[in-house]
């Protein structure tokens, strides 16, 4: 359009045009334009962009410290508690105690209303073990944070004496091997180690999992049990050797009788003389403290020795009772399934050098992220224009580029063609008059064809240009929806080999490559393509000789770009598999960030940060380098062609004695330092083309993950919408496997559940217990056959099944959203059945409307539990799941959780996963698992009566009063039902 104008506007003033003007004003125009239309613009764009993060990276970096001034950490002795510092006052009365908070009062948002914690006085010796209980949500585990730092004061003081040791109540592990979980980092003390995993009660499971200690354990720990994690939680912080340990209900997930040797030779004796604060909802081992703190509505309601707090009128018999049923009476040892082989091998470990002195043959293989060698394959390309439409469309967007091209090349040509005109008359006569009755076109003639080839040109460049970046926006949406149906369709195995990091990775970088660099790499090559195609016509039709030089130099560009592909492509797909890990070190930091500061591993964290990091940037730089070393010798053969093409004129124009025309001449000049130009910068971009569809080849990888079976029925399989009525549940010779390679964890497995039974399930380590309920819900691969209500759930849809069955797990999940959006997702129900179901859990006060953090962070894990209850009440469905969902809980929440079970599912069949005997005693039968097999099946009491019994054997390894307390609760159960045996 500037160099139209211009030229029209030249002519139009009466100047004569000539060859040597008109080119020498189109070779400025075209150096000018690729600054002012392609990297000005760029970098304005860049800049913005640029702005936007420096905003953003200074918001995060102006947000409020965590070390409140008004806290003093010092070391445990009296040289150090001599000393203070300027910024702080230091209270005398706080100098000969490890922890001394005063009228501390905090709250996680300056916005809420009420304070998490109020008025608290705490003083706390070195030496003394201190239990903090309280029913769910009164402050427990924000006391802790107080002391973490975690959690700012609003009002008082705090002073921590020591070097602080953190077990936190959700446990934190990160993808490595377990004996790296424990160490963190520390230097390797064999005698220390083999102390710490044996007063945490790890050795049984050493011997248990397939690599010992060396077992890798998968992200967050995937791969072991709830209880396996909680032991290694606590040898992580036992380990650490600290003066202050602070351990949030570390002994709720592991049987009563593991929990009692973990308090006994851990807690009370391995760490006597430490400073310990224990939070707990295990009563029975408040005799054993020297104080208790007990928390209501986040204020101290009273404090002292059990004695004490006795001679007070707190009632702790009501409380130990019932405690003593919840958890004295559990069973079996260790909760510890055996990890399940390679089909939960751990992926990539984010924090792989924590294991410096652990090097191992015998260590298990990691699954390594795939990356494809080699050309990207023509399905890649195949499969992103099919995403962008259909062939139709395709053709229409490639016959646009073709018109654009057309157009523009006819310019050009038309152009040169007028010039020669122009330049002969102006040869024929003297006084510049244009006008001739022998010639074909007039200089007004000349002037609307070029004017209409202009704007022919623009119409066009600007449809094409909408249709392409459509086509191309459309591809990618169809390619990120693809990807992310498939993901969220992907099997169980799928998730336990492959890390958020990866899953990350492709949804973040390789997205955003198919959004923003892939359409301009792609609209790039085809434009210079075809320009390419019509430069080498014109410049054919100027000199037939220059195809020559030009064939030889596409030649060498081809090679070189080959050279140069064979390098790029890998190292691209290098890129991509080395920034998995960074994603993955930045989730697993994130998720346990109170337990790092906790133990001062910031710093080592950061340099595991920095490895990967660096890993990831010396992969990408090594792209830039060979990215630019292409460049450089793309530049040396353009400038031989140059001036192999100024060289051919001036020998022809000697040959041919200056009979050739100036315009043509000219033209074909311009038109050969515009094709150096592009040749230089469409090899490039043709490169950069294919390296960015590694992104589109990593993208279809994933979705062609293996996928679950369908998740609606067929029309003849549909179940009718009040299944199931009864609730009736038979297995028939199940056999469930967590990979097609992979022994069954469940053999032949064969019972009936009749409708409205309350069935407990209970086996030792590795039993199958979990994977009996992933059967159910159809996790995994499984052969034999399940029906409910006389209906095979192999036959009809995931939804149909899965949607009938509700699940209060062991580790609630809440969504980041309003209460009323984790009780009604998909808008089902109308307030009322809402409202009624939170009463019924005691969590009306909280409101619909309130707000739940990601992973339900801001409220309690009790409260989590509670909520999960409630989304079964609304959904009321006639099966009902528990996996030990009481485990986390205080006596007065498991009294409800169990109260509510028992009224709100009454008319249901409950299967109830028990790692603690005294929740499944009083069931109308239980199941009793060994090695994937059912052995027993029937009440608890006619099971107890076999001398030689599995489940008399668990009974009895509690202890003999545990053993009568729990043969008595079955007794009763089943004389006062009636029950016969089945």
């Amino acid at each position: 359009m500037s160099l139209f104008i211009t030229v029209l506007a030249y002519v139009l003033f009466g100047y004569k045009i000539t060859a040597e003007k008109v080119f020498v004003i189109t070779a400025y125009y075209n150096s000018l334009r690729t600054t002012m239309t392609v990297f000005f613009p760029q970098g304005i764009t860049q800049v913005a962009e640029a702005m936007v993060s420096i905003r953003r990276l200074q918001k995060f970096l102006m947000y409020d410290e965590l070390t409140p001034s008004k806290i003093e950490t010092k070391k445990n002795n009296t040289e150090n508690n001599q000393k203070e510092n300027n910024d702080v006052i230091v209270q005398p009365s706080c100098v000969e105690h490890s922890i001394c908070i005063e009228n501390g009062t905090a709250k996680w948002l300056d916005y809420e209303r009420e304070d998490t914690l109020q008025g608290i006085n705490i003083k706390v010796r070195p030496g003394e073990l201190i239990a903090v209980v309280g029913q769910v949500g009164m402050g427990k585990s924000s006391l802790l944070n107080v002391i973490l730092k975690e959690l700012r004061l609003q009002e008082g003081s705090i002073q921590v004496n020591g070097k602080i040791a953190y077990a936190s109540q959700e446990p934190w592990l990160f993808a490595g091997s377990v004996r790296q979980n424990i160490l963190f980092g520390r230097k390797m003390d064999q005698v220390r180690y083999d102390r710490v995993t044996k007063v945490c009660q790890l050795k049984k499971d050493f011997s248990l999992l397939p690599y010992g200690d060396k077992t890798i354990v998968g992200e967050r720990g995937i791969s072991l049990s709830g209880g396996q994690r909680a032991r290694i939680n606590l040898a992580r912080a036992v380990y650490a050797d600290a003066d202050i340990f602070l351990m949030d209900d570390p002994l709720s997930a592991v049987d009563a009788h593991v929990g009692k040797h973990m308090f006994d030779e851990c807690i009370d004796k391995y760490l006597r003389g430490k400073t310990r604060i224990l939070v707990t909802h295990q009563l029975q081992y408040l005799r054993d403290v020297n104080r208790i703190i007990v928390l209501k509505d986040g204020t101290i309601q009273a404090e002292g020795t059990y004695d004490e707090l006795g001679s007070m009128g707190v009632d702790f018999g009501r409380l130990l009772e019932n405690q003593t049923k919840t958890d004295e009476k559990s069973s079996h040892p260790s909760s510890a399934p055996v990890s399940r082989s390679n089909s939960r091998t751990a992926s990539i470990s984010s924090l792989s050098s924590f294991m410096t002195n652990d090097t191992s043959k015998q260590e298990p293989d990691e699954v390594a992220e795939t990356r494809t060698v080699g050309t990207v394959s023509g399905e890649v390309y195949t499969s992103y224009l099919r995403a962008g439409g259909n062939w139709c469309v395709i053709s229409i967007v490639t016959m646009l580029c073709i018109l654009t091209q057309l157009a523009a090349s006819g310019g050009d040509f038309f152009l040169a063609q007028w010039v020669n005109i122009e330049e002969h008359y102006m040869n024929q006569t003297d006084d510049g008059v244009v006008e001739d009755s022998r010639s074909p076109l007039t200089r007004m003639q000349c002037i609307y064809i070029f004017s209409g080839l202009t704007v022919l040109t623009i119409c066009i460049t600007l449809i094409r240009s909408w249709a392409f970046f459509w086509t191309c926006m459309r591809a990618s949406m169809r390619l990120h929806d693809h990807m992310f149906r498939s993901i969220s369709r992907a099997t169980m195995r799928f998730f336990n080999t492959n890390t958020s990091g990866r899953v990350l990775n492709r949804f973040s970088k390789d997205v955003g490559a198919v959004d923003e660099m892939l359409p301009t790499a792609l609209i790039d090559c085809l434009q210079i393509g075809l320009a390419l195609l019509g430069i080498i016509v014109v410049v054919a039709i100027a000199n037939t000789w220059l195809l020559i030089p030009t064939t030889l130099v596409g030649i060498v560009f081809y090679y070189l770009r080959i050279f140069y592909l064979a390098t790029s492509r890998s190292v691209k797909r290098l890129e991509g598999i080395t920034r998995s890990p960074v994603f993955a070190h930045l989730s697993a930091t994130l998720q346990g960030l109170p337990t790092i500061r906790a133990f001062g591993a910031e710093a080592i964290l950061t340099k595991e940060f920095d490895n990967h990091q660096d890993l990831h940037s010396s992969a990408w730089y090594i792209f830039i380098a060979s990215s630019r070393a292409f460049g450089f010798w793309l530049d040396v053969f353009c400038v031989l062609y140059i001036m192999l093409v100024t060289l051919s004129f001036l020998v022809l124009d000697n040959y041919s004695r200056g009979s050739m025309d100036g315009g043509f001449v000219g033209l074909a000049i311009t038109q050969s330092i515009g094709l150096t130009g592009m040749f230089q910068w469409g090899m490039r971009q043709s490169a950069e083309l294919e390296n960015q569809m590694t992104s589109v080849e990593r993208i279809l990888e994933y979705s062609k993950v293996d996928s679950e079976p369908s998740l609606e029925s067929a029309p003849d399989k549909k179940p009718k919408s009040e299944w199931p009525q009864k609730g009736k549940i038979e297995f028939k010779n199940v056999f469930l496997r967590y990979a097609p390679l992979q022994p069954p964890v469940l053999r032949n497995l064969c019972f009936v559940v009749l409708p409205q039974e309350k069935i407990g399930i209970v086996g030792r380590t590795g039993a199958g217990k979990s994977s009996l309920i992933q059967a159910l819900f159809r996790l995994a691969d499984m052969d034999g056959l399940i029906e409910i209500d006389a209906i095979d759930t192999s036959q009809i849809g995931l939804h149909d099944l899965r949607c009938k069955i509700s699940i209060i797990p062991q580790e609630p999940f809440l969504f980041s959203g309003s209460l009323r959006r984790n009780l009604d997702p998909f808008d089902l129900y109308p307030d009322e059945p809402l409202w009624r179901a939170l009463e019924e859990v005691e969590l009306k006060e909280i409101g619909l409307e309130a707000h739940i953090n990601e992973g339900g962070s801001n409220l309690s894990v009790g409260q989590r539990q509670l909520v999960c209850l409630a989304r079964a009440i609304v959904r009321n469905n006639p099966i009902l799941v528990l996996d030990e969902a009481t485990a986390n809980v205080d006596p007065r929440t498991d009294e409800l959780i169990q109260t509510t079970i028992r009224k709100k599912f009454e008319k249901c069949t409950v299967l109830t996963i028990a790692h603690r005997l005294n929740t499944v005693m009083d069931s109308d039968r239980i199941l009793v698992m060994d090695a994937g097999n059912a052995v027993e099946f029937d009440h608890p009491h006619i099971l107890l009566q076999k001398e030689s019994g599995y489940l008399k054997s668990m009974v009895q390894e509690t202890g003999m009063a545990m053993a009568e307390a729990l043969a008595g609760v079955a007794r009763n159960c089943y004389q006062n039902r009636g029950f016969m045996a089945l």
